[in-house]
């Protein structure tokens, strides 16, 4: 089944959402800032998308510039930081089997249906 990890309050994840509503297939909706994803969940989504812990990070948060911008971080750290501050972890990501995409632009999300 399709998962979409999803903020609310983000236009592009709103925009996401509506991509896969209009799709017709079903999907669950992870609402990743009330459902902190865990570790483990994190490694597996990272796996699907084939990229490190950094490259899943919202760098332009103010969390991210005042606390970790800068410093050599561990993957183990940065996977720290983003289940400390979720809102660090980049939005919308669209989960199929073992394939993933972050939904920036959303239009992207079309490759993993």
């Amino acid at each position: 089944m399709l998962k979409i990890y999803h903020n609310p309050r983000c236009r592009k994840s709103r925009e996401g959402l509506a991509i896969l509503e209009q799709s017709g297939k079903p999907f669950e909706v992870i609402k990743y800032l009330e459902e902190i994803p865990t570790k483990e969940e994190l490694r597996s989504v990272l796996s699907c998308l084939d990229i490190s812990p950094e490259n899943l990070v919202r760098k332009n948060e103010a969390v991210w510039k005042e606390n970790y911008r800068g410093k050599l971080l561990s993957d183990e750290e940065i996977l720290d930081a983003m289940i400390l501050h979720p809102k660090l972890i980049e939005r919308p990501i669209v989960v199929n089997g073992n394939k993933a995409i972050i939904g920036r632009p959303p239009e992207a999300i079309q490759e993993v249906l």
